[in-house]
């Protein structure tokens, strides 16, 4: 099951229960702003997730999954990865 655009694992999220947040394929606007880059690219171009794009991994994913505070080590692009290749 696709819990995020970015390959976040959503119902592991720290913040999930606190925020509401019910992951970004299911509102329209992120609780820690008014916008997401990477969801808005994401379903821009009509995709599920980022491991869909023909540019994966791009700038701007690699700019979120290796950010110094909020960054995963690239865990969420191995994720997309994975989603990909069930399909």
């Amino acid at each position: 099951m696709i819990e995020s655009r970015c390959g976040i694992i959503c119902s592991k999220c720290e913040y999930k229960e606190s925020t509401g947040c019910k992951g970004c394929v299911n509102i329209d606007k992120p609780f820690w702003g008014e916008m997401c880059p990477v969801k808005s690219c994401c379903e821009g171009k009509k995709l599920i997730h980022c491991g869909e794009c023909d540019t994966f991994p791009c700038e701007l994913l690699n700019s979120f999954a290796y950010d110094k505070e909020q960054g995963d080590n690239g865990r969420r692009i191995e994720q997309c990865r994975l989603w990909a290749e069930r399909e």
